[in-house]
């Protein structure tokens, strides 16, 4: 659990400072749980210059709480949560000042999101709050009010731990909380788990993950592991401490999160993870005559792919589809009758037919449109599915053929400006089985929208 803060002072001398309002956001790390904002009556002068940033004035004050009459209620909000601010050194110092003069130690864990900031999304020209915000095309309202500036950074928090593919945050946060672990009941996890889709993380009791799997429903997937009796559900009912989440809506976010984030952490119960399966590619030649054949055999990847598929039987029935929609005019050849492993459709020799010049390109012309919408080689899209909440979508970039990452965006201008979403993209690698993952998606969800966009010719 995080308290992320923010908090508005006096100015003034070092250590002298007054708190004029704060603002405290709980986060269980998906969604805000609590929250607790206040003008505070600091009882001395507010530095002019603050007024003009902040607008708060002594006239404003005048009827707000003290700090002593405030302080229970942010004990309680921050109670076994770790402290996230940005300039989080500045906000604590504050706080622990303020309670020194009560004469209480307030003594709270604390994660800054500018360092944060600089290790997930490095070479930025700035991380100052508004500067970084605004480069990352999250929305600020009531600037340098602690309700708004707590806000975006409970909004930049979130994308950070997305970032974070290694889960260190989280990870780092469970060794130091222990008693969050001890002996859990299975059925108390399970209890905790949303019926969503996404990603779920089986930590042991030292906060290390021990298996990595994705679902479109967490809660009974989690169910069907503790509930299991095969020899690795066993193991995993044994060593479980506690399980973590990454809602994502997207399934097929949840399962290119899935394939990077095994290889990025090696969970020791996904050792024997399958390999995203590719047995089968769709190949394209062109024969004597002039004409485009195409070809499915067993997947090579030193070779140029259309597409490539889990079996032979799945590439055979996408390709009779093909044939019809877009009148190829094609055959299967007598290749199938000598290998298991390779077939081939060619040019049929159809009624009335003529092999020239015009007949080539008109029929060339239906196979690459073909190829274009099956194959994202040297493509620029974005393809735009659900996201985490009802107002949210997902958004996975392939840039010049190459699969680059994915991110989430609520608002219009972070998906039409390419560089706002490159900054949210939390970034993947292009490999053959996350581009395998993606075009399989493609084709059972015909529905998904696409848009392309023109490369960045500055870059």
């Amino acid at each position: 659990m995080y308290a992320i803060i923010d908090i508005e002072t006096t100015g003034g001398k070092y250590n002298e400072e007054g708190i004029t309002e704060i603002a405290i956001y709980k986060f269980d790390g998906h969604e805000v749980v609590d929250q607790f904002i206040s003008l505070v009556n600091p009882e001395r002068e507010i530095q002019p210059f603050v007024v003009n940033l902040t607008g708060i004035n002594s006239n404003m004050l005048k009827n707000a709480p003290k700090f002593y009459e405030i302080a229970k209620r942010v004990v309680e909000i921050t109670e076994g949560c770790v402290v996230v601010a940005h300039n989080a050194q500045f906000d604590n110092r504050i706080l622990t000042t303020e309670f020194k003069r009560l004469g209480f130690d307030f003594d709270r864990e604390t994660l800054c999101t500018v360092e944060l900031a600089k290790t997930l999304i490095p070479d930025l020209p700035s991380y100052s709050l508004g500067k970084l915000v605004r480069s990352l095309g999250i929305p600020v309202t009531d600037r340098h009010r602690a309700s708004g500036d707590a806000l975006a950074t409970v909004k930049l928090f979130k994308l950070l731990l997305s970032k974070d593919v290694e889960k260190t945050i989280i990870q780092t946060f469970l060794r130091k909380h222990p008693k969050l672990q001890l002996e859990p009941k299975l059925t108390d996890i399970i209890a905790q788990m949303p019926s969503e889709t996404g990603v779920y993380y089986i930590h042991n009791k030292e906060g290390n993950i021990i298996y990595i799997g994705k679902s479109k429903n967490i809660k009974k997937r989690i169910n069907q592991h503790f509930t299991g009796t095969d020899r690795k559900s066993k193991k995993i009912q044994i060593q479980v401490a506690t399980v973590t989440y990454d809602a994502t809506g997207s399934e097929l976010i949840a399962l290119l999160k899935e394939s990077h984030e095994i290889k990025q952490n090696k969970p020791i119960f996904n050792r024997a993870m399958r390999k995203t399966k590719i047995s089968h590619a769709l190949y394209s030649s062109t024969d004597s005559n002039g004409y485009i054949n195409l070809t499915i055999a067993n997947a090579d990847g030193r070779k140029k792919v259309i597409t490539t598929f889990n079996n032979k039987q799945s590439a055979k029935d996408f390709l009779h589809r093909a044939v019809e929609t877009y009148s190829l005019c094609l055959k299967l050849c007598d290749l199938e009758k000598t290998t298991n492993s390779c077939f081939r459709y060619e040019l049929k020799e159809c009624e009335g037919a003529c092999l020239n010049e015009e007949n080539t390109v008109l029929y060339n012309n239906r196979v690459n449109e073909f190829i274009e919408k099956y194959s994202y080689k040297d493509q620029n899209m974005i393809i735009i599915d659900k996201g985490r909440k009802v107002d949210e979508r997902s958004a996975i970039l392939i840039e010049n053929g190459a699969f680059k990452g994915y991110g989430f965006y609520d608002l219009n201008h972070q998906i039409n400006n390419i560089d706002i979403l490159k900054s949210i993209i939390i970034p993947m690698s292009n490999n053959r089985y996350t581009q395998h993952i993606i075009q399989s998606y493609l084709r059972k969800n015909k529905r998904l929208k696409v848009l392309k966009f023109e490369p960045n010719t500055k870059e």
